[in-house]
């Protein structure tokens, strides 16, 4: 008398075949270098040696610290500079745009009469430049390639998108806030000068606190503000308040940055973000008493 068993299941079951405990549905032969389980395809990882699971995986990243750059900078096999060629794009289709149609211009520029009522243009006109002027975007545009190309990586596509939209609404409340009256407060601004020269000073601040050579950037700095004061039609004033608001970016960024222990390093980093929302704070406060100040002289054309 003979007996006979299904395949595959073998004795009691010892014999079948083995199946991934993520996907007990399939057969799984491949073994995890770390904990010996089935792993199907999907589940599979390359490892220095052999595959490892995807649990595996998943617990020894939370094993290890997240490597950083001194100022919270996750670090990236691919360094391209996303955010700095992304701004520029928009830049570049919208000057297309303006060229095109001047509304384009009119719709996104700031002029300070325009602040109570349309605050958003505050940073819209970070984006769009003269059109009748090829050099004014095209040297804003280089210059912010080169600074973007340096400082993205050091830290970060979030804290760098952040760092050049408050120095933009820097740049326009520094416009606001020295914009001479009556004539200058319906006088527009454009261009994207003031968030660079607010990178401009993240640069010069970064660097000292790092222990690098700033003498390039303080004689460009000099330079380009020198140049806002000889020829006319520049706003000073916009990059008077970019650099300013970069430079106090960038000093918090330098007071929490990694120093010791990673566990201090993290206590000291979860102050950068307050610290950004109490610049933004300030510099909506600064516009606002602006604002209020020159409605209170009682010219009705002027808000």
């Amino acid at each position: 008398m003979s007996s006979t068993t299904e395949p595959g299941s073998g004795t009691g079951g010892t014999d079948a075949p083995p199946v991934c405990p993520r996907h007990t549905d399939r057969v799984a032969y491949v073994r995890c270098q770390r904990c010996g389980r089935p792993t199907c395809p999907d589940c599979q990882r390359p490892a220095a040696v052999g595959i490892q699971c995807v649990d595996c995986v998943a617990a020894a990243a939370r094993s290890h610290p997240r490597v950083t750059s001194r100022f919270g900078a996750p670090t990236r096999a691919d360094s391209r500079p996303v955010v700095t060629l992304t701004i520029i794009g928009i830049c570049v289709l919208l000057y297309v745009g303006q060229r095109a149609s001047f509304g384009v211009t009119t719709a996104w520029w700031f002029a300070p009469v325009q602040a109570a009522s349309e605050p958003w243009r505050l940073l819209t006109a970070a984006f769009v430049h003269s059109p009748g002027s090829l050099l004014h975007i095209g040297f804003n545009m280089y210059a912010l390639y080169i600074v973007g190309g340096y400082l993205e990586p050091m830290l970060g596509r979030l804290r760098f998108v952040v760092l050049y939209l408050v120095s933009a609404l820097g740049g326009s409340v520094g416009y606001l806030l020295l914009a001479t009256v009556p004539g200058g407060w319906t006088t527009p601004t454009v261009g994207a000068s003031g968030a660079v020269f607010g990178l401009f000073a993240a640069i010069l601040v970064l660097n000292r606190s790092l222990g690098r050579e700033t003498g390039g950037i303080v004689a460009l700095l000099l330079i380009n503000g020198a140049i806002g004061f000889l020829v006319p039609g520049i706003a000073w004033q916009a990059h008077l308040g970019g650099a300013l608001t970069g430079a106090a970016l960038a000093g918090i960024l330098a007071l929490t940055a990694a120093k010791g222990r990673e566990r201090s390093a993290v206590r000291r980093r979860a102050w950068q973000w307050p610290a950004y929302a109490g610049v933004v704070l300030v510099l909506v406060v600064a516009a606002i008493w602006r604002v209020e100040q020159v409605q209170g002289t009682g010219l009705p054309f002027l808000g």
